[in-house]
C-alpha cells in the first residue's frame, strides 16, 4: 500500500465526481501534484450502501449500511491540508455531506478502515426513499452526464434546501 511522508493522513473513499475521469477529479489531481494525496486504486465498500443521484445528478452515498449495493470507487490517502480542500468541496461545514467511517476492500480482499462523504443525515434517508430504495453499485459516465456543475446551477439555488425539497417530492 502506498504511504506518504509527514503528518497523519486520512484514507478517503471516493465514489462519485471525485473519481478519475469524473467532473471533480481535477481537485484530486491537484492534490496528487502537490503531494497532498496518493491514489491507492480501486476499492469497494465492505457492506452494501445506498448510492443514489439527487438533484442536478449529484451522487450521494447514504449511511444505511446493509441496504443498496456494495459500491465501487477509489481510495486516496490525503494530507490534512488536502482533506480541508476536499471537505470544502463536499460542503462538510455547510451541511451538504458528512465525512464518516466506512470499511472498504481492495481487489485483493484486504479490509481497510477509511472515511467517505455521506449525504447529510438531515436528508439522506429521504433521498433513499425518493429513489424508491433502489440504488446503484457504481457512479458511471452515464450518471456523470446528468451532473450539473455548481457554477451552472441556478443562481440562488440552496444546496441543502434544494436537496431536502427534492428528497421530499414525489415525482
Amino acid at each position: 500500500m502506498a504511504t506518504m511522508a509527514g503528518s497523519h493522513h486520512s484514507l478517503i473513499f471516493t465514489y462519485g465526481t471525485l473519481k478519475r475521469g469524473f467532473p471533480n477529479h481535477p481537485l484530486m489531481e491537484d492534490l496528487i501534484h502537490s503531494s497532498d494525496a496518493v491514489s491507492l486504486g480501486p476499492h469497494v465498500t465492505h457492506l452494501p450502501h445506498p448510492l443514489v443521484l439527487g438533484p442536478f445528478g449529484i451522487p450521494f452515498l447514504i449511511n444505511l449500511p446493509g441496504r443498496g449495493h456494495r459500491v465501487r470507487g477509489e481510495l486516496f490517502s490525503v494530507s490534512p491540508r488536502g482533506l480541508a480542500r476536499v471537505d470544502e468541496l463536499e460542503g462538510v461545514g455547510r451541511g451538504h455531506y458528512e465525512r464518516l467511517p466506512i470499511k472498504v476492500e481492495s481487489g485483493g480482499g484486504d479490509l481497510v478502515e477509511a472515511e467517505a462523504y455521506f449525504a447529510h443525515a438531515s436528508f439522506g434517508e429521504g433521498l433513499w426513499r425518493r429513489r424508491g430504495e433502489v440504488g446503484m453499485s457504481e457512479y458511471t459516465p452515464e450518471c456523470a452526464g446528468e451532473y450539473v456543475k455548481r457554477s451552472e446551477r441556478p443562481k440562488g439555488w440552496s444546496f441543502v434546501e434544494g436537496v431536502r425539497e427534492f428528497a421530499s417530492s414525489s415525482d
